[in-house]
């Protein structure tokens, strides 16, 4: 068997919720660094204020910038892989039934 194809827009969604999860990992840096540069010390505290809003409000939008960048990228991978795997033959894969698959498909 071979994967010829793949759904480019099944292949974006998934891919940006991958991406948009795994930008929930960077959630608690940014918010640990914005409450560090809230509470800074240092000379300059509205530099510091500064910084902590910027890094809250980067903790917040992580996750939305990750998604969109995966989603774009996976679009862009599954739109390639289907260039390439109608001139190269696609990936080729050996499926193996699951055992209750193979007892509803025998009609038993």
């Amino acid at each position: 068997m071979q994967l010829r194809s793949v759904g480019v827009l099944s292949v974006a969604k998934m891919m940006g919720a991958i991406y948009g999860l795994l930008g929930l990992l960077f959630l608690p840096i940014f918010l640990i660094a914005g409450a560090a540069g809230l509470m800074g010390g240092g000379d300059n505290k509205m530099a510091g204020a500064a910084v902590g809003v910027g890094m809250i409000v980067m903790a917040i939008l992580m996750p939305l910038i990750y998604g969109a960048m995966g989603f774009v990228c996976g679009a862009i991978g599954a739109f390639l892989y289907n260039f390439l795997a109608g001139r190269l033959g696609g990936i080729e894969m050996n499926l193996q039934p699951h055992v209750g698959q193979a007892v509803r498909a025998a009609g038993v």
